[in-house]
């Protein structure tokens, strides 16, 4: 898997997964909305640490930088 995820994208992710994971766990956000966003918090987490998203690809989208030699 080539990275197709930038810094900035991957931190905005984790802010927002941060942010849901706040909200399910106080109570904030409950039922079958808590824990389908709590899944995609989960999601967001784990394409921003393996600096991948499938759908970025299945798009052709790329948010890294790309090194030129």
């Amino acid at each position: 898997m080539k990275k197709n995820m930038g810094s900035v994208d991957k931190i905005i992710r984790i802010i927002i997964a941060a942010i849901v994971g706040i909200l399910y766990f106080t109570g904030t956000i409950s039922g079958t909305l808590g824990i389908i966003l709590l899944v995609l918090a989960i999601v967001f987490v784990s394409t921003s640490m393996i600096s991948f998203c499938p759908l970025y690809e299945f798009f052709g989208i790329k948010t890294c930088k790309i090194k030129e030699k």
